[in-house]
């Protein structure tokens, strides 16, 4: 159970430099419009430390918790901080209004692609582990 809390405590502390590093950079840059800066801060919130302060309470209510929910606290560990990287990555080319090409944004909305679907196998499976203790 502590590696849950050790994860939303990390998580939170991630969400909150991401809030504030939007805010300045934008600031700083002189930038009004919409970037995917601002959704760095929410995406680490809820899917980071939300997530793993209810895997804590799921735990100590069914100690689902197995040999195999390392490798899959693994995948959603990459897979959220895949997408967390690209949201970076697009809101800073997004402020700094850098010229992309077609391949580098395909590449970053291909990263966060691959981001987002490893979050939702990995959610998925340890819910199926969950229903399995239930």
């Amino acid at each position: 159970m502590k590696r849950y809390a050790n994860a939303s405590l990390l998580y939170a502390l991630i969400a909150m430099a991401g809030g504030v590093f939007y805010r300045e950079f934008t600031k700083f840059s002189g930038f009004m419009g919409k970037t995917a800066l601002s959704v760095v801060h929410t995406h680490y919130f809820l899917l980071g430390m939300v997530f793993f302060l209810l895997l804590l309470l799921l735990e100590k209510s069914f100690a689902f918790s197995g040999e195999k929910t390392g490798r899959v606290l693994a995948l959603y560990h990459t897979g959220l901080n895949l997408t967390g990287a690209a949201l970076l990555a697009r809101g800073i080319a997004q402020v700094l209004a850098l010229p992309l090409s077609r391949a580098a944004d395909a590449s970053l909305s291909g990263v966060a692609g691959i981001g987002h679907l490893l979050l939702g196998v990995s959610m998925v499976l340890l819910l199926l582990r969950v229903r399995k203790k239930v």
